[in-house]
C-alpha cells in the first residue's frame, strides 16, 4: 500500500490534482484583488471579511492550504528523485526530451513559494493575529505595500515566473491524469498559454496601477 501511495506516479497524480485545484482558485483571487482598484475600500474589505469568516470558505481555505502543501512537498520530492536518478546531470540529447519550462519548474515554483511566504506574513498571519495589523482593513495594508518599489519588484518578478510555471503546469496536469487526446490536447495547450499570460498580467496590472498611478 505504501509503495503505491508513495510511488512516483502516485505523487505526480496527487500533485497534478492539487495543482488543478490551485489553478481554479487563482482567478477567484484575481477578481477579488481587482476591487483594490476602487477608491472605496469597503467592497474589498467586505470580500476579505467574507472570505475570512464564512464557514464554507473556511473549509475551502483548509483544503486550499492542504493542496498548496501537498503540491509543494510532492514537487520537491519528485525533483530530488529526478536529480538522484541523474547524478551526472543531463546527457547529450536528453534535454531535447524535456521542455524548457519543465526543466525549470522547480525554480519557478520556488519563486512562487517565496512569494507565498511573504503573502502569508502580510495578510494571512495578520488574520490569525500572529502578525500586527488590522484584519478588517486589508485594503489599506495592500495599498501601503504597493507603494513600496521593492515590494512591486518582488511581486512582478514572482508573477512573471508564475506565468512560466502555469504554462507548463496545466498541460502537464492533464497529461499526468491521462487526459491526452488528439483534439483536446492542442486546445489545452492554447488555454494554457492564454491562462499563463492573462492571469499574471491581471495581477501585474493591479500592482502597477496602485504603484504608479495612485
Amino acid at each position: 500500500m505504501n509503495k503505491i501511495l508513495f510511488s512516483s506516479i502516485s505523487k505526480k497524480f496527487v500533485m497534478a490534482t492539487a495543482g488543478l485545484f490551485l489553478l481554479l482558485f487563482l482567478p477567484v483571487h484575481l477578481l477579488i484583488n481587482f476591487m483594490l482598484l476602487k477608491s472605496d475600500p469597503e467592497p474589498f474589505n467586505k470580500a476579505a471579511h467574507f472570505m475570512a469568516t464564512f464557514p464554507l470558505v473556511k473549509v475551502f481555505e483548509i483544503v486550499l492550504i492542504g493542496a498548496i502543501m501537498i503540491h509543494i512537498t510532492w514537487g520537491i520530492m519528485l525533483q530530488i528523485q529526478n536529480w538522484l536518478a541523474r547524478p551526472v546531470g543531463y546527457v547529450s540529447g536528453s534535454k531535447a526530451d524535456t521542455s524548457f519550462f519543465s526543466r525549470f519548474m522547480i525554480w519557478t515554483g520556488s519563486s512562487v513559494l517565496i512569494f507565498l511566504v511573504l503573502h502569508f506574513f502580510n495578510f494571512y498571519f495578520v488574520k490569525l493575529g500572529l502578525v500586527p495589523g488590522d484584519a478588517e482593513d486589508f485594503y489599506s495594508i495592500a495599498h501601503n505595500l504597493f507603494k513600496l518599489p521593492m515590494y512591486n519588484y518582488i511581486y512582478l518578478t514572482c508573477f512573471t515566473l508564475l506565468g512560466f510555471h502555469l504554462y507548463h503546469a496545466l498541460g502537464s496536469a492533464f497529461q499526468t491524469l491521462g487526459l491526452n487526446h488528439r483534439i483536446w490536447t492542442p486546445v489545452v495547450k492554447v488555454i494554457s498559454i492564454i491562462y499563463a499570460i492573462l492571469l499574471p498580467a491581471g495581477f501585474a496590472f493591479i500592482s502597477i496601477s496602485l504603484w504608479l498611478f495612485r
